[in-house]
């Protein structure tokens, strides 16, 4: 029996939230690529962020056209990508979309606490944890017109991965 086909994806969230995790497994689930959206930020966006130094729309505009480029490609080749993506604005979801109109938002949400322990428990080679509030800041809800599924980080990766493969099967 053929797996269903997937639209490429973007797994989304601020950093700590799970994206690389629950998209590599996603990834493996699905029979798809996987692409860790950080591996393709400009050499100036990561020694930025390293220096304790949030991103601004202007650093961002480039990551993003790549990495929409990246789901375009994908999609044509007919391996549509499920890529790691904080898209935190609607603006930055609708340049992704611009690229790339049957993207998938896979939205993963969890408290500040949560999120910052995860973060105080681990080492990013340029994302410190101290750049948190200025996502939680920056993050937009996503709009009822964006073609989204929404999941709490609580749960397992694994149980996060069930989660969304049932939804996908659905829509």
């Amino acid at each position: 029996m053929n797996s269903p086909a997937y639209p490429p994806m973007i797994v989304m969230g601020v950093s700590g939230s799970g994206k690389s995790t629950v998209g590599r497994l996603l990834a493996e689930k699905l029979g798809s690529v996987f692409i860790d959206g950080d591996d393709l930020h400009p050499t100036s966006n990561k020694e930025k962020m390293a220096a304790g130094h949030p991103l601004n729309d202007v650093d961002r505009t480039p990551w993003l056209a790549i990495i929409g480029d990246a789901l375009s490609r994908s999609a044509q080749a007919g391996a549509p990508a499920i890529i790691a993506c904080s898209a935190l604005k609607r603006s930055y979801r609708d340049l992704l979309r611009g690229h790339e109109p049957s993207t998938i938002f896979i939205h993963l949400r969890g408290t500040a606490d949560l999120i910052q322990h995860r973060l105080d428990e681990r080492s990013h080679e340029y994302m410190p944890p101290t750049l948190l509030t200025s996502q939680l800041t920056t993050l937009e809800a996503l709009g009822s017109d964006e073609a989204a599924i929404e999941v709490d980080v609580s749960l397992s990766p694994e149980d996060i991965v069930t989660q969304v493969a049932t939804e996908l099967s659905t829509m």
